[in-house]
């Protein structure tokens, strides 16, 4: 008898641990795994990580890394990742966008906010009780509010929870997860 309770609790533990493993990483967690696509230069010297628009969930699983390559024009190079998988590596080129400099790098020991619980900060806000938040967007970048997450929101449009609307962004710090400023406007959902 113990010995099938020993298999039943072991295949339950396999089965938590692939879950856990299974889950998409974290912007931060992309960021340690981006250094293995870009050259010894860059290793380490994010500028920014940035998320496509979140689909079927609210928690994006598209995710940019920028880092900061002193051997190409616009110094960056950008790895993409999809479901925590990389999918590609490119040196984008932004009209009207100026050459990354190193200050612009991300200073990561400082950083104790990483996207989940960004994400979980924002939608927590009292203003948002009772919508139905449907998507999130989101960028880490160094502001003139020190590193900061901006996290956009879409919720439900009241009446046809078929449609979203933009409902606006907060901007939380990366250091210590305070509020640097709120952008939200649910009476867009109307």
């Amino acid at each position: 008898m113990k010995m099938k309770q020993g298999l039943v609790l072991g295949a339950v533990l396999a089965m938590a641990m692939t879950q856990v493993a299974m889950a998409d990483p974290t912007a931060l967690n992309l960021g340690k795994k981006g250094n293995d696509y870009v050259g010894i230069q860059s290793k380490d010297k994010i500028i920014e990580i940035y998320s496509d628009k979140s689909v079927a969930t609210l928690e994006p699983n598209v995710w940019y890394v920028v880092y900061y390559d002193p051997s190409v024009t616009f110094k960056t190079v950008e790895v993409k990742f999809g479901g925590g998988q990389e999918m590609d590596v490119s040196h984008p080129v932004h009209a009207f966008q100026m050459p990354a400099k190193m200050e612009n790098v991300l200073d990561q020991p400082k950083i104790t906010v990483d996207s989940d619980r960004a994400l979980n900060i924002a939608t927590s806000q009292p203003i948002l009780k009772g919508l139905a938040l449907r998507a999130s967007k989101m960028t880490l970048s160094n502001t003139d509010d020190g590193t900061v997450w901006k996290v956009e929101l879409w919720a439900a449009k009241v009446g046809d929870s078929t449609k979203q609307a933009n409902i606006g962004s907060v901007y939380i710090s990366a250091i210590d997860g305070s509020i640097v400023k709120s952008d939200l406007r649910p009476a867009n959902a109307n």
